[in-house]
């Protein structure tokens, strides 16, 4: 089975001239469909880097990063947001728009990706509000959220167009270990459900039994165990 994420021999570097500096090195990993991997490190170590090459955020350098099979080095900015349509983001930050509610938040990204009307991007944001427990929520704008329920919108909002990987840059970084634990039961459980490949991003040791396979980085270099 061809693997969801596919990296082979990538690094990466800023800077240029005196001041260029790897930040990766001959990095190398697949990720199957349906699998929850965490890759952990210290910071600096290369993890959001490499979540962000991973997610076509930023442009391959060296190395091969295929998503879904397509190749992403060399690959153009048309392409590269094609790719990001397949991929579902959840970082640390909610990044809610304030002056909307739950519900427009998680609707945006359907009008914006995938062009569905008004009617039918609401009708299935509100599905996924409900999935992920909000559903007496929906009309609320984000200052009438506590943490905990930010989180579970923006979860909303990386699932609702049906993604085949989700990346997660720590996303329990922010809440007690409470509520980080109910947002990752219903990230892995609906996940699961959908038959998504996750890859977290994360300094919590408080979540690492939800992974099939812990990998680490350190100084840009890969490590892995399963967990």
């Amino acid at each position: 089975m061809v693997p969801t994420i596919s990296v082979t021999r990538l690094n990466h570097f800023f800077g240029t001239g005196a001041l260029r500096r790897q930040v990766l090195f001959d990095v190398s990993t697949d990720i199957s469909a349906g699998e929850i991997v965490i890759a952990m490190g210290p910071s600096g170590s290369g993890k959001t880097t490499l979540l962000t090459l991973i997610g076509a955020l930023r442009s391959t350098q060296d190395g091969s990063v295929r998503v879904l099979g397509h190749e992403l080095k060399d690959a153009g900015a048309h392409a590269r947001q094609r790719a990001r349509q397949s991929i579902g983001f959840i970082f640390q930050a909610h990044n809610l728009l304030a002056s909307l509610t739950a519900v427009e938040n998680v609707q945006l990204r359907l009008e914006l990706d995938l062009g569905l009307a008004s009617e039918t991007a609401r009708s299935r944001s509100l599905e996924m509000l409900e999935e992920v427990g909000l559903g007496d929520c929906v009309d609320r704008r984000p200052h009438e959220l506590s943490g905990g329920q930010k989180q579970r919108v923006a979860i909303a909002r990386a699932l609702v167009h049906r993604p085949a990987i989700v990346l997660a840059d720590e996303p329990t970084a922010a809440l007690d270990k409470q509520t980080g634990r109910e947002v990752v039961d219903i990230l892995r459980r609906l996940a699961k459900q959908h038959g998504c490949s996750i890859l977290f991003v994360t300094h919590d040791t408080r979540i690492l039994d939800i992974a099939d396979r812990i990998l680490t980085l350190e100084d840009g270099r890969l490590g892995g165990r399963v967990a």
